[in-house]
């Protein structure tokens, strides 16, 4: 008995692109590159292994200038050097007849003064810091951050606009904007970390502005087909609150379809999955306010690694394409063993963000299921 007549293995078109299933690789930080933000050989084998005829990934979130990144060994897409290395991944991502999208990134008030290039200080919508936690590099509570100013935030746009020029010229298929998780867009979208006063703050239509705009500069750049978006509406992660979440989101999602019905894609993360509680299962569908305004291409995200029943019944009910990370880190070929319903290789969180240094264990050595069995 097999997946194969259900829905999750359908075709569907994204953009110009004809996918074959609706099974997604979801953009997963893996620390794998130099600490230029180059990213490494060991790369392409992964990419390759995780490559299906007719599938779309996801790629890594990718800083989209020297001062957006908080992570060591995060890849940019901002040098000759990173264009170069990122055409050796979607060169063999290609030779698998498979999609590929590269996520776009800029941290915000999540990174640390003491990993930008001149020790800058970290910038976010508003002077708010993270009160939940510690940075995951530096092991100290979060920095407060400094509001950026309005000519700045014109710039910033104008770096993602660049950024997705350079994934073309890298061979990708199109971008995401990362508005989500609580990284800079994110920031300015909710109400909590948000305090401004100006055209970029309080009401939801100038809170949602930044986002809107950077999705401006995406389209007019490589094409309205070629874009994708990703929110996390009623997400807490990295201390984000919203008054109003339904509202905030809805708006987002009525603006993208009133001006763009014909974006590749949006992607929305489940509010209630906590990515660190390895006992929380996904079980409920909260994103239909979403669903119900956006009538493009749909992927639901998060929890679904453990829960893979669920998500062939979401799509089952909905026509969504799922989008995988943890399944999909410890399954190179997750896409066959959920179509013929085979067991899952177990994932080991600890190798999830390895350095380059510690080679390919936890990152390209996990098995296929033939190999296996």
């Amino acid at each position: 008995m097999t997946n194969s007549s259900k829905v999750l293995f359908s075709p569907i078109k994204v953009g110009k692109h004809d996918l074959k299933h609706r099974v997604v690789h979801a953009p997963l930080t893996r620390v794998r590159c130099s600490l230029n933000g180059t990213p490494s050989e060991l790369m392409i084998e992964y990419y390759k292994q995780r490559s299906t005829d007719g599938g779309l990934l996801i790629a890594e979130a990718t800083n989209i200038s020297r001062l957006a990144n908080g992570y060591k060994h995060s890849p940019g897409i901002y040098t000759k050097e990173h264009i170069e290395a990122w055409k050796k991944i979607t060169d063999v991502v290609h030779e698998k007849n498979a999609t590929i999208f590269l996520q776009l990134w800029h941290i915000g008030r999540a990174g640390a003064s003491s990993l930008n290039p001149n020790c800058e200080q970290t910038v976010s919508a508003s002077d708010v810091a993270i009160q939940k936690g510690k940075h995951v590099f530096t092991g100290k509570p979060y920095e407060k951050p400094r509001a950026l100013e309005i000519g700045e935030i014109k710039s910033i746009v104008q770096d993602y606009r660049q950024a997705a020029l350079n994934a073309m010229e890298a061979g990708f298929d199109g971008v995401e904007l990362h508005a989500a998780n609580g990284y800079l867009p994110d920031q300015f979208i909710n109400s909590s970390s948000n305090k401004r006063t100006d055209i970029y703050g309080g009401s939801i239509p100038n809170r949602a502005r930044f986002s809107l705009e950077i999705l401006d500069s995406l389209v007019e750049a490589v094409g309205t087909d070629r874009v994708g978006v990703r929110f996390s509406p009623g997400n807490d992660f990295q201390d984000m609150y919203d008054d109003t979440p339904v509202e905030t989101w809805s708006y987002l999602t009525t603006e993208i379809q009133r001006k763009y019905p014909d974006l590749g894609y949006l992607h929305f993360i489940e509010p209630r999955a906590d990515f660190f509680d390895e006992n929380l299962v996904n079980t409920d569908d909260s994103l239909q306010p979403y669903r119900a305004i956006w009538k493009g291409p749909f992927i639901v995200a998060s929890g679904f690694s453990t829960a893979r029943q669920h998500a062939i019944d979401i799509s089952e009910k909905t026509g969504n394409l799922v989008a995988f990370g943890r399944a999909f880190i410890a399954n190179p070929d997750l896409v066959e063993r959920l179509r013929n319903d085979w067991e899952l290789n177990e994932y080991d969180r600890s190798t999830f963000y390895s350095a380059t240094d510690h080679g390919p264990a936890g990152y390209t050595d996990y098995s296929f299921y033939n190999e296996s069995k």
